[in-house]
């Protein structure tokens, strides 16, 4: 089997062990998202470049054991299941190198991507947590976890570790402050900066009319 074919294979197994996997997910963490970070993340490479298979495997695997899914866990599913598909080592390692590197993990923490497929991947991650897109996400990931939709004297924290992130249980619209607002201007590539504009502004004008009607002024 030539490798083309194979790695075709291999994205249609993946593909459909991820779809059936989070099929459910309710957290804005579900299979629609990881599509749209999948085709987002290809678009992107027709501008940029990139391996395409690396990037669309990674894309397709990103959030599989992801922290906040899953809690902590010794045992990595994606490493599993790409042993399960029999992708060599080197290509397992590239494509966990991608992984580890596309989440945010806090205001002050440094995650630069490095290779050309890594920037992609996470540009097209952070693509889908901004823009109306991202706004329900996070309405719909606070509501997961039961948090409050907002509180004016809980103010929004800028984490300067990983830890702190993962242990932040702030009001949903802190979440703006803390993560959102701050994307576009960590993204990689011009290409994703291009499209991260409107999708910025639409958060900003959100919370305009958020902070008018909370204030009862509209």
């Amino acid at each position: 089997m030539s490798l083309k074919i194979q790695q075709k294979k291999n994205l249609t197994e993946t593909e459909n062990y991820i779809q059936n996997y989070f099929d459910n997910e309710g957290s804005g963490h579900d299979w629609w998202h990881i599509r749209r970070v999948r085709n987002v993340a290809l678009k992107l490479a027709e501008a940029e470049g990139g391996n395409v298979f690396r990037i669309e495997m990674a894309a397709l695997l990103h959030d599989l054991d992801d922290w906040k899914l899953n809690g902590e866990s010794e045992i990595s599913k994606t490493e599993k299941w790409l042993d399960d598909l029999g992708i060599s080592d080197s290509e397992k390692a590239y494509i966990l190198e991608i992984i580890e590197q596309v989440s945010f993990k806090g205001a002050e923490v440094e995650n630069n991507a490095i290779s050309i497929e890594a920037k992609l991947v996470q540009d097209a991650d952070r693509l889908d947590a901004i823009g109306a897109i991202g706004v329900a996400r996070t309405f719909a990931y606070g509501g997961s976890k039961g948090r409050l939709i907002y509180h004016p004297n809980e103010k929004p924290v800028m984490h300067d570790s990983f830890e702190a992130y993962k242990k932040n249980t702030a009001p949903t619209i802190n979440h703006f402050y803390e993560k959102l607002l701050l994307l576009k201007d960590l993204l990689n590539t011009n290409s994703a900066k291009q499209m991260a504009e409107k999708r910025h502004r639409f958060m900003e004008v959100f919370l305009e009319q958020f902070y008018a009607e909370w204030e009862s002024k509209l």
